[in-house]
């Protein structure tokens, strides 16, 4: 398509090339293309769990190792909290009485209020409605929760619907209410803390938002320097406005706002694969921000350390094996022999056939190149009826590689990739152990490794129209596509997300 004068400029100056443009409206005109299932990975068929034993012996790989890499904590924070109130918003902007608000905003909202005082935001929240001589348990009583939802959402009162889900008072703990961010500082000193005694944590935020982070972190990193005896490097950065996409109006033309503006869109996490890129560190740890629990930091230090040390062992069977293989003197069975070893300890399927290679020096380069690849270990909870991807073995170039894949990717109007997908037994929380360097000690440049089909179209609302919204593939799958990949059980006491304001009254955040 051509562009008019006014849009072109506006793509430009936002940082995109045109080209790409026109590449993602084919994209929202014809969609992403399905994955292809072939089975999910199970216990055993591609998801590794260990005994206690094990446990230990790749607890102590982590930490009798630690002084030979650089750890770094890797943080999505640039959430907002407005999905998290939707249902406040929603009952504030439709309420006249109860009969005429939806049903399910309603029983949130009551759900919320009936259970008001157990929110560690609970006495902010009461001391805010006190200075405007407003009683909350009178709003309680008198069941006008209208008020009291106005008080946590906007500014008269906490804010929240325009924070990010880092500022929020998510827990109490020992008599002190915690932000999310409070308690990533926490978990950092606990497992990523490295041998020159310095915590290194990184958060993905929105530029809008970068002066508030900052102010936060300039009151609390002193008081944690000083509790643990440590020194935090905390680092921002943002999501590029070059990674952004367009939107689109249902018939697929270029949306624009009221004022003849385009409308640009955030792409999703998987935009941050640039802002991994840059990151320099041998093993990082990637959390999102809500993942956090009042109850379960040993278990989910635990097996953080678990899957660094199998980070570890399998970044150093790696380099056994890619050293091995710059041995001339090796013969055809060798080379076999270890192909084999990468199918079976890597997942790297289809590669012991050396009869495709004119010669065993070019088969020997082929595997040692199927070596030089980033690393990620993800944890796999089971399947608890959470939404989010799942662990599958996915089929692409007569190929079959561990994948994670989102609903979106699938083609749910077709029975087997439908109950293959809705079978599995495990899904992924975004708990991930990464490392991007090679065996020689160079830095990969993630972008090499990106499936770009990997992305799915979705339905918005902007200013009370439909739109149509990109997501480019996500950090965890499709910008990871060509990573080598181990997934490894882990209990699902250490996924504990906060997506609803109401989730913060379930056990793990009590």
């Amino acid at each position: 398509m051509e562009f008019t004068d006014s849009d072109a400029l506006q793509i430009i100056d936002h940082g995109l090339l045109l080209d790409e443009v026109k590449r993602q409206l084919d994209y929202f005109s014809v969609g992403f293309p399905y994955v292809c299932i072939d089975r999910a990975a199970t216990v055993g068929d591609g998801i590794r769990s260990f005994d206690d034993s094990q446990i230990r012996e790749y607890i102590a790989l982590y930490e009798n190792n630690i002084d030979k890499y650089s750890v770094m904590k890797f943080v999505p924070a640039s959430g907002a909290a407005t999905r998290m109130m939707k249902d406040l918003y929603e009952f504030v902007s439709l309420y006249q009485n109860e009969q005429t608000t939806p049903l399910n905003s309603f029983l949130s909202v009551k759900q919320t209020m009936e259970n008001i005082d157990k929110f560690a935001f609970y006495n902010h929240l009461n001391m805010k409605m006190q200075a405007d001589n407003v009683s909350l348990q009178q709003c309680i009583r008198n069941r006008d929760y209208k008020t009291v939802a106005e008080y946590i959402l906007f500014d008269k009162g906490l804010g929240y619907g325009k924070y990010p889900k880092a500022w929020i008072e998510f827990h109490k703990l020992q008599g002190k209410v915690v932000t999310a961010l409070e308690q990533h500082l926490t978990e950092g000193y606990q497992y990523a803390l490295n041998a020159d005694g310095r915590v290194r944590i990184e958060f993905t935020v929105l530029k809008a938002h970068a002066s508030g982070f900052r102010k936060m972190i300039k009151e609390l990193v002193p008081v944690y320097e000083q509790k643990y005896g440590v020194k935090y490097d905390i680092t921002l950065s943002y999501q590029q406005s070059n990674t952004d996409t367009v939107a689109t109006d249902m018939s697929g033309r270029l949306f624009h706002d009221k004022n003849g503006d385009l409308v640009f869109r955030p792409s999703g996490h998987g935009a941050l694969i640039s802002n991994l890129d840059k990151v320099k560190a041998d093993i990082i740890f990637i959390k999102n921000i809500d993942n956090i629990s009042s109850c379960y930091l040993e278990q989910t230090v635990m097996y953080k350390k678990l899957l660094a040390g199998v980070l570890i062992a399998t970044k150093q069977k790696i380099e056994q094996l890619w050293t091995k293989l710059k041995q001339r003197s090796l013969d055809k069975q060798d080379v076999v022999s270890i192909a084999r070893t990468m199918g079976k300890q890597l997942q790297i399927s289809g590669i012991q056939d050396h009869t495709k290679f004119p010669t065993l020096t070019m088969y020997r380069r082929y595997l040692r190149e199927l070596l030089e690849r980033p690393v990620r270990v993800c944890g796999m909870v089971q399947n608890t009826g959470e939404p989010g991807g799942g662990p599958f073995y996915v089929k692409k170039d007569a190929k079959t590689t561990l994948q994670i894949v989102e609903k979106a990717q699938v083609n749910m109007n077709n029975g087997l990739q439908r109950d293959l997908f809705m079978n599995a037994t495990h899904f992924n929380p975004v708990d991930l152990v990464v490392s991007a360097v090679s065996p020689d000690g160079k830095k990969f440049k993630l972008d090499r490794y990106i499936d770009y089909q990997t992305g799915f179209i979705s339905e918005k609302s902007y200013e009370g129209q439909r739109i149509k919204a990109m997501e480019k593939p996500g950090l965890w799958n499709g910008a990871m596509s060509d990573w080598i990949t181990v997934f490894v059980q882990v209990p699902i006491e250490t996924f504990n997300p906060v997506k609803t304001l109401n989730d913060l009254l379930k056990p793990p955040h009590q």
